[in-house]
């Protein structure tokens, strides 16, 4: 397990807390001219056209040296930075999608300004739209993300260039492939310079499907919210590019655990799964002043991601009760908000009241008031210490006194009274509170201030959680102890923890070894014992164990041999969570932790006495072994019979080899893609191959998955490998062999498979193969699937290696010397680079954000002025630059027929000194076309714009 690296101790800055919309300085805008194109988006990535050094290659760039001066503000991306009140913080350019009917209406009704950090461009996702993929891709999705967050009002867009390599479910691989300390870098820069008073990002936890790239963006988040207040984390951010520690004042993760309605009530009748969490919903119901519910705006905009096949979403309810809410849930905050059940708790601003708006009769915008505790864990009828910090904003707060309130049967005791907080100073009051005797264990309690001032009042709270001296529960999959382990050093919000209940798979009809963690969270030696009360359907051996003398602080792990004793129970998600309890006794008696067990098919794979014949045609006495079905959807819609989507699969094995034979029922086909786009295979109607050499894989990197489509334009069936060991073309297996019969009229297809057992990442283990089948289905002719069917069946179960269904190889042997380690993945690590995104730049010379949030390079180059050349073939841009670097130049037309599209581009490395870069373009250069630049050196990234003139 990775360990993630404790955050430094944040030290709350002694100036107030500045969270609320500050006077700034106007951002630097363009001249008017510029303005028209730094506000209208850039055209499809399909219009960009790569621009060729060509006839100016064999003269290279003039260049003269010249006294250089810092960068003009006007026209770069070096001046002072827009103020954002409001950045959400998603992976990919569709994160904040289901999000734009809040944002919208915050930016409509509170004049608020957000801001949108993408850590990527999407360029692992699929392409429904034409051939683009790899970067081009990511500046098409680009393209659609402006569009769709600007239908909210949501217009700045910061793209972080990390690299979205494929599908997983693995915040550790994602943490790797990006580089967190890195990323994380980036988004505390992002913070510091744009100042938001609140974050809004993801949910951190691995929640089953819950995608990784997902989990990490707002796991930075969360990090960025606390480091971007510390003057030790990044200090290289304040000293040498003068920017500020800055402390947002409150962070939320878009979603929320529990239950709700729908209509105008829909925030406050959420009911959430832990009566502590504070959830604030908004209703996507109310017209906006364009006369259309924000859901339907939120709708046209979501359709505009038409890349990922989002552009036939149908029309949301005209009838406002059936319209639901974006609900948010707070994770942590430095400043007051409304206390639950209140009315203003259920206003659309709740999120913002406290840190963006001031909420009627609160606090004096940017006063701060924290809660903690002195741990999250508490222990019946043990005292813990709980302190409230107040900070004045640029006013004095008098009069003031704090109330700290515990559940009923709880004691509380200190001195609330606090005759004036000066201004931009904080003083704190610390209270301790005795849990009650009989306090229920394993709940959740608040702990809540209330701070009443001259000025207004003010709510915050803490949860703590009730727990026994002795914790006993199922050992925990690899990632959810990893976050575990994330939620008690990398933040201050241990209300993140325990929300992923425990779950391991096991064999139908089969057993394995599970570890039961015992942990003393209390202060003197404790004993007892653990009883694994497994669901009817299953037995553990010994039913029972012991503990003694366990010391205080230590974890051990006590091995139990659970068997499912009744094979005829459902596998997968036919049978869902077979939920139990482990019981733990000690000196505060009997305490009891959730956990679950999930069923996963099993088979056995037989050996062939000869090699089946790879032709698509299931022979007699080819495959010894029984028929495995496939027909269990896992996502999507429902099969509405056999004949619409339905299929069986066979499996074999003979010398080194693997052989599969699928046959897929189907009415209706999908779309016949092109021979050379043999990729993304979800699109249309495919197979999908995936196997775990020695069933253990903690992500798919260490896996062999194969998509298989059955029929290409060229009448053939191809194969690619996608989000696995090596991700790539038929290549990567080079003696995979693939054959198929699709019938007519069409009733479906078959599809055979021969792979060289040396083509997976590691040796077989023949006693614990894991392995999936699934089929994907398409009945539409826009390259879309509906349904997805499979062996091993749950959502979004293609990225999760230890819910596939286990086989066994008798008899084979894998031969001597291959390696039972699977090799390091080959990853594609291609990304767009927001130097080669115009629209990027634009922003960032209207904006002054940095680009990519990597620093500014103020002593970078940037264009002074642009012409077009005798003949109008080329334009030719003036780059003033104070050291060596690399200019990426576009020039974009601004005329009526493609507006804002780029008429030619080039990337030339200049060195110090006054050059003059000669650009091929296409089309007429007219009146108000733009040059762009985009700078990269040592100094870190600067973008430029002036007309051409």
């Amino acid at each position: 397990m990775e360990r993630v690296p404790a955050m430094p101790v944040l030290t709350e800055p002694r100036s107030p807390i500045s969270t609320h919309r500050l006077p700034d300085r106007p951002p630097t805008r363009l001249p008017s001219r510029l303005r028209r194109v730094g506000t209208a988006l850039v055209a499809s990535a399909a219009l960009v056209v790569t621009g060729v050094w060509a006839d100016a290659a064999s003269a290279g760039p003039q260049t003269r040296p010249a006294r250089v001066e810092a960068p003009p503000d006007a026209t770069t991306s070096a001046g002072p930075a827009a103020h954002l009140d409001v950045l959400y913080v998603g992976a990919h350019p569709d994160d904040e999608a289901s999000t734009l009917s809040t944002l919208g209406e915050w930016t409509e009704d509170y004049g608020i300004r957000v801001g949108v950090v993408t850590i990527t461009r999407g360029e692992g996702g699929g392409n429904a739209v034409g051939p683009q993929e790899g970067p081009a891709l990511g500046l098409l999705r680009e393209d659609e993300e402006r569009r769709a967050a600007g239908t909210a009002g949501v217009r700045d867009i910061i793209n972080l260039d990390k690299v979205d390599f494929y599908y997983t479910v693995s915040e550790p691989l994602t943490r790797q492939v990006w580089g967190h300390e890195d990323t994380l870098g980036q988004i505390v820069r992002v913070v510091r310079q744009t100042r938001p008073g609140v974050l809004v990002t993801m949910n951190p936890a691995p929640s089953p499907g819950n995608h990784g790239n997902h989990q990490e963006a707002a796991r930075l988040a969360i990090e960025a919210f606390y480091a971007a207040a510390d003057p030790t984390a990044y200090p290289e951010q304040l000293s040498r590019e003068g920017l500020q520690t800055w402390a947002p004042g409150k962070i939320l993760w878009r979603g929320a655990l529990g239950t709700s309605s729908t209509g105008p009530a829909c925030g406050t009748t959420f009911v959430p799964t832990d009566a502590t969490d504070n959830v604030y919903g908004v209703w996507s119901g109310k017209v906006s002043a364009s006369g259309r519910t924000w859901a339907a705006i939120e709708r046209s905009a979501q359709r505009m991601y038409a890349s990922q096949g989002w552009a036939g979403f149908p029309d949301v309810p005209t009838d406002p009760n059936l319209l639901g809410c974006d609900m948010f849930t707070l994770v942590d905050s430095r400043v007051p908000y409304a206390a639950p059940g209140t009315t203003e708790a259920g206003s659309p601003s709740a999120v913002l009241d406290g840190a963006v708006t001031q909420a009627a009769g609160g606090l004096p915008l940017g006063t701060g008031l924290r809660v903690t505790t002195s741990g999250f864990r508490v222990l019946r009828g043990t005292g813990f210490t709980a302190t409230v910090s107040v900070t004045a904003t640029d006013r004095p707060l008098n009069r003031a006194s704090v109330a700290l309130t515990a559940p009923a049967g709880w004691t509380v005791s200190g001195d609330g009274r606090i005759p004036a907080v000066p201004p931009g100073r904080t003083v704190t009051r610390t209270f301790t509170v005795v849990p009650a005797a009989d306090a229920t264990l394993g709940s959740r309690a608040r702990i809540a201030a209330t701070l009443t001032t001259g000025q207004g009042v003010g709510y915050a709270d803490r949860a703590v959680l009730v727990s026994p001296p002795v914790v006993g529960q199922q050992q925990l999959l690899p990632q959810v102890a990893q976050y575990e382990t994330w939620v008690k050093e990398a933040t201050q919000a241990g209300r993140l923890s325990g929300i992923v209940l425990p779950v391991l798979t096991l064999p139908s009809a089969g057993k394995r070894t599970i570890g039961y963690t015992v942990t003393n969270y209390g202060p003197r030696a404790e004993s007892g014992t653990v009883t694994p009360a497994v669901p009817a359907g299953f037995s553990a051996n010994p039913a029972q164990l012991a503990y003694a003398n366990l010391a205080p602080g230590a974890t051990i792990t006590l091995p139990v041999e659970v068997t499912n004793t009744d094979g005829t129970l459902r596998t997968s998600n036919q049978g869902g969570d077979y939920a139990y309890t482990v019981q733990t006794t000690s000196s505060a008696g009997t305490a009891s932790a959730k956990a679950a067990l999930e069923l996963v098919p099993t088979t056995v794979i037989p050996q062939a006495t000869t090699a089946p014949v790879v032709d698509g045609v299931d022979s007699p006495g080819e495959y010894p072994g029984g028929t495995i079905d496939l027909s269990r959807v896992w996502e999507g819609s429902a099969c509405t019979s056999a004949a619409d989507c339905s299929a069986t699969a066979k499996v074999t094995w003979t010398a080194d080899t693997l052989y599969v034979f699928v046959n897929v029922v189907d009415d209706i086909a999908g779309t016949t893609l092109d021979a050379a786009d043999c990729k993304r295979h979800w699109r249309t109607d495919s197979v999908e191959l995936a196997f775990d050499p020695r069933g253990t894989s903690e992500n798919t990197s260490t896996t062999f998955k194969t998509g298989i489509f059955p029929k290409m334009s060229d009448g053939q069936p191809c194969f690619e490998r996608d989000a696995d060991a090596h991700q790539g073309d038929a290549s990567t297996a080079p003696g995979m062999k693939v054959a198929s019969v699709v019938s007519s009229p069409y009733a479906g297809y078959t599809v055979e498979v021969a792979i060289p057992m040396a083509d997976f990442p590691a040796a077989i283990d023949p006693g614990h193969f894991g392995m999936n089948l699934f089929v994907y289905d398409s009945d539409t002719q826009d390259k879309t699937g509906q349904t997805r069917i499979g062996w091993s069946t749950w959502g979004g179960v293609q990225g999760d290696p230890y819910r596939w269904g286990l086989a066994t190889l008798p008899g084979y042997v894998p031969p001597a010397g291959r390696s039972t380690t699977p090799a390091a993945p080959i990853i594609p690590l291609t990304a767009l680079q927001s130097v080669d995104s115009p629209q990027t730049l634009i922003q960032a010379v209207a904006t002054n954000f940095a680009v990519a949030g990597r620093p500014t390079a103020t002593d970078g180059g940037w264009a002074t002025s642009a012409r077009v050349a005798a003949g109008g073939a080329t334009a030719v841009v003036s780059v003033t630059a104070r050291t060596a670097g690399t200019a990426h130049v576009f020039v974009m037309s601004s005329g009526t027929i493609l507006p804002n599209t780029v008429l030619g581009s080039t990337t030339v490395t200049l060195p110090a000194g006054n050059s003059t870069v000669v650009v091929p373009v296409t089309g007429s250069v007219g009146d108000g076309a733009t040059a762009v630049v985009g700078w990269t050196g040592s100094g870190g990234l600067l973008a430029s714009a002036v007309p051409v003139g």
